[in-house]
């Protein structure tokens, strides 16, 4: 069979064509960053954290992802001495164990943290650990890592 060096060539071509796209597909995801989720949430002056359009505010985040978190703080009725007048504390669920470095406390105003999701996807339960009013108990809210 006469070598056709055409199609050889064609077939070269396609393959480079085939191997480019798929290359271009895929880098995003190993060299930039991952944009990092951005979560509003109101620490409010009713002991209560809130989000726009929640009733009952959860914040849903995937494992491992990046995540800024912009709350603004609302005083209530008391404080810390240190001035803190809300925390913002990320507990496991199931045993209530803190997440380490998500122990946050808020001081009147706006203010963003850029953190990381846990990696163990699960329920999770955000409390507020400054003594901020005679309400202080009510003030936590749902916070669910999938995979």
């Amino acid at each position: 069979m006469p070598w056709d060096k055409n199609s050889k060539l064609g077939g070269m071509r396609l393959g480079c064509v085939a191997v480019s796209a798929l290359l271009l597909a895929l880098i995003p995801h190993f060299v930039w960053p991952q944009s990092p989720q951005m979560i509003e949430v109101l620490a409010d002056h009713d002991s209560r954290f809130k989000m726009a359009g929640m009733k009952d505010p959860v914040i849903t985040v995937h494992a491992g992802a990046p995540v800024t978190l912009r709350i603004t703080a609302v005083k209530a009725k008391n404080h810390n001495r240190d001035g803190s007048i809300h925390g913002f504390s990320l507990l496991r669920a199931k045993d209530r164990s803190p997440v380490p470095g998500w122990d946050l406390l808020l001081r009147p105003g706006m203010q963003e943290f850029n953190l990381t999701a846990p990696a163990d996807p699960g329920e999770y339960v955000v409390v507020c650990t400054v003594v901020c009013s005679p309400d202080h108990d009510g003030m936590h809210m749902k916070f669910i890592v999938v995979p």
